[in-house]
């Protein structure tokens, strides 16, 4: 079954992101939101980025147009009825989920692919919620979704090898770089980041070195783009927290729990960036100020 109509559940960071190299690949996209006002500003990002690239030319204003011109916002859900593939980038609660599920799976046809952008939760008991199981799997993007290559695909013990491919294929036509990976919590990229940057967590809470040099030593001694800590508070701080949370349950390792500092942060609403405060002061976001927190 080629995918040829796409639905998107979620409109926001990574739904719009998705929303929108679906489109560019030539997909017919709708996405859906709870409000009109967050499908308006959704589509509005996706307009601004796709002016970005009008701007240094790697689109031109035709492309842009042809683009646009494949989306559709919507607020019903019922809009998703004649999709062939629908992935949700909603809110990481699985009671939502499994509200999403459910209905959709009484609203699409039989034929239509589910797939989830879940960073932490378990697909599997995801597609419990449906009577697709074999139909049913992972696709976590990375942020922001246009830029970032890489996404991974992630199968269940019940996914239909065939599907599996398909959607294999159909990264590959978003343009991005697939990795193929079961469904264990973490996946493959979190289940090796996650314990790093905790770890950062940890070093600066034991006094082994300030954020700016625990950050710097990374960037300059590892060639890493940012310091772990800079990552934590563009990540935030508070994603990766619920994410360790469900990681530590799972495996019962050390290394995945989260240091009390994260934790205390968390708590005073420090989530980085998005805050204003976390590891580093954005008060002034061009020259944010490192924290003293030890």
């Amino acid at each position: 079954m080629a995918i040829e109509k796409v639905g998107v559940v979620g409109c926001g960071l990574m739904g719009s992101g998705i929303a929108q190299v679906a489109a560019q690949a030539g997909c017919q996209v709708t996405v859906r939101e709870v409000s009109q006002q967050l499908v308006d500003k959704g589509l509005q990002s996706i307009e601004k980025n796709l002016g970005r690239m009008v701007e240094k030319g790697t689109v031109t204003a035709a492309d842009r147009d042809l683009i646009r011109g494949r989306l559709r916002g919507t607020t019903s859900l019922e809009d998703m009825k004649d999709c062939d593939f629908v992935i949700e980038a909603i809110v990481e609660l699985l009671p939502a989920k499994k509200e999403l599920w459910s209905a959709l799976d009484k609203i699409c046809s039989k034929q239509a692919i589910f797939a989830s952008n879940t960073s932490s939760l378990s697909i599997t008991e995801m597609s419990m919620f449906t009577q697709r199981p074999d139909r049913f799997l992972g696709m976590h993007f990375f942020n922001p979704v246009p830029v970032m290559k890489l996404v991974e695909v992630i199968r269940t013990i019940a996914t239909d090898p065939k599907v599996y491919d398909e959607i294999v294929a159909f990264g590959g036509k978003l343009g991005k770089t697939v990795v193929r990976t079961w469904d264990r919590t973490g996946f493959i990229v979190n289940r090796l980041l996650v314990p790093y940057l905790l770890d950062a967590v940890r070093a600066l809470e034991e006094g082994v070195a300030s954020v700016e040099d625990i950050d710097n030593s990374m960037k300059l001694g590892c060639g890493h783009p940012m310091g772990p800590l800079t990552l934590l508070d563009f990540v935030g701080l508070d994603t990766t927290y619920y994410i360790s949370n469900i990681m530590f349950d799972e495996f019962k390792e050390k290394r995945f729990a989260s240091p009390p500092l994260l934790k205390r942060m968390v708590m005073a609403g420090w989530n980085g960036r998005k805050a204003g405060k976390g590891f580093y002061d954005y008060a002034d976001p061009a020259k944010p100020k490192a924290m003293r927190l030890t």
